[in-house]
């Protein structure tokens, strides 16, 4: 049993972002889909198609949800996931987030949350040039 992956966000951003780490991983091993959220969408349509499709990839474990930014459309959207499914939603997705996740497609719900949530952290770097001695 997998859990499955949710990526809701503004344009395209999602579905590129999956495009990108399975170019990098040669796979997906997780049941994943995207919903595109445009500017002059109707949430309670794209609403709709969220919970389509946590019922889809829903096969036991769950469901983790990802958005671009909190508090947007996106993020209200999948909030509203919260009272209906075993979802965990977490905003700010990025691919090292992503490709943390797809590493570990036979962890539980909360566990894959937590991953996900450390590889934000450590993908973030700040490089500086290294002084000349």
């Amino acid at each position: 049993m997998s859990t499955g992956l949710l990526l809701i966000t503004h344009g395209e951003l999602g579905q590129d972002m999956l495009d990108t780490v399975t170019m990098i991983m040669c796979q997906c091993p997780l049941q994943i889909r995207t919903i595109s959220v445009g500017g002059d969408c109707n949430p309670d349509a794209e609403f709709e198609a969220a919970c389509d499709a946590c019922e889809a990839l829903d096969l036991g474990n769950g469901v983790l949800v990802m958005t671009d930014l909190y508090g947007s459309t996106p993020s209200n959207i999948a909030a509203r996931l919260l009272d209906r499914y075993s979802v965990r939603v977490i905003s700010g997705v990025n691919v090292p987030m992503l490709l943390r996740i797809l590493n570990y497609p036979d962890a539980s719900l909360d566990t894959l949350a937590e991953i996900a949530v450390e590889g934000a952290h450590n993908g973030v770097i700040v490089s500086t040039r290294k002084q000349a001695s």
